[in-house]
């Protein structure tokens, strides 16, 4: 619970500060592979001098099971409405593997899943930020409930299927999104250089993709696309990614 409680502490902090995520997919011909969220911490690490949570910390390397952990917390989840329950559910297909050493100020997170069909794992990323919901409560003690979920406002969805690949973004709650757009307002200048990378590992070559500035591997492979955080939190339906390729 110690490396969960890490984790929350440090996802507030990166609330008011740069970070950079990136979206690592490896994809086989029958259309299974692995997905993940990785969040690189290490600037918080060089900023953590006057952050006692953090410089307090040992060096760790160690992974979290979803699974288990929601097995362990099952009777506080049972007191929350249904639906609820069924968001907190949804983080049973992926872990979380945590890596800080102080002394290198380095600090990273990476939450991962391996699936038979990519499309199994379209609510990665709003998984991710509802981590969190199972960090410490605000009502204090061990029984306390978990956070409250918070409400998606996007859906990702992966589609691969022959030579065909996609991600898109739809906004699925629009008053919410707007009042999440408000609360961006404040932090605009913080996150101004953060940035988010889709790293795609294809099991055949690239042919075309609809994106411009994306690179490629030497094998032709792997694509590497970078935007601006604060772009895809601002506009996620301008972001969407279609791949072809080669036979």
């Amino acid at each position: 619970m110690k490396r969960l409680r890490l984790f929350v502490a440090t996802v507030i902090i990166a609330a008011a500060t740069a970070c950079n995520f990136t979206e690592e997919v490896y994809l086989n011909d029958d259309g299974s592979g692995k997905l993940s969220i990785n969040f690189d911490a290490n600037e918080l690490m060089a900023m953590a001098g006057s952050l006692d949570s953090l410089k307090q910390e040992k060096a760790m390397d160690s992974t979290i099971v979803f699974k288990d952990l929601l097995e362990e917390k099952k009777d506080s989840i049972a007191q929350l409405p249904s639906e609820e329950q069924a968001k907190l559910k949804k983080l049973e297909a992926f872990s979380m593997h945590i890596v800080m050493k102080p002394e290198e100020q380095k600090m990273q997170f990476e939450m991962f899943s391996e699936f038979k069909n990519v499309n199994e794992v379209n609510d990665a990323f709003n998984a991710f930020q509802n981590v969190s919901a199972l960090g410490p409560s605000p009502m204090g003690g061990n029984q306390a409930p978990p956070m409250p979920v918070q409400d998606p406002t996007t859906q990702v969805n992966y589609t691969f299927s022959g030579n065909q690949f996609s991600r898109s973004t739809t906004i699925i709650n629009q008053e919410l999104f707007q009042k999440s757009l408000d609360s961006l307002a404040g932090a605009e200048m913080f996150l101004s250089s953060s940035t988010y990378t889709f790293k795609y590992h294809f099991p055949r070559r690239v042919k075309n993709v609809n994106v411009e500035g994306a690179t490629f591997s030497m094998d032709g492979k792997t694509m590497i696309y970078e935007v601006s955080f604060l772009d895809m939190m601002k506009m996620p339906e301008s972001i969407n990614l279609e791949v072809e390729l080669e036979d």
